[in-house]
């Protein structure tokens, strides 16, 4: 048998747990400052910043499974990488919608 690359037991909710929170904290960041067009720059890496960790973790995820690891060790990778890629990636181009409808009002 493989050696789990960590233990699936007690650490496996970590990478979703983890992804989900800064998540939840940068949404309210977004949430402030994307009404009031203000911030452009920071939010827009930091979101898509988050975007690629999620993606990052499909990845492992997927280098998981094919390494044959624990279902808990490619599985606790792979789930939040798949709802970060399609969350973010999804809000991201509303958050760019939204600072572009607000360019066009402010002017």
């Amino acid at each position: 048998m493989i050696h789990p690359w960590f233990d699936p037991n007690t650490q496996a909710w970590i990478p979703g747990v983890a992804l989900g929170c800064i998540s939840v904290l940068f949404a309210g960041l977004v949430v402030w400052f994307v009404p009031r067009g203000r911030a452009k720059a920071f939010i827009v890496s930091s979101w898509t910043a988050l975007w690629a960790i999620a993606i990052l973790l499909l990845a492992a995820g997927v280098v998981a499974l094919f390494n044959r690891q624990l279902w808990a060790v490619w599985y606790g990778l792979m789930l939040p990488g798949v709802v970060g890629m399609f969350v973010l990636g999804g809000n991201l181009l509303i958050i760019l919608k939204r600072y572009r409808d607000g360019a066009r009002h402010r002017h």
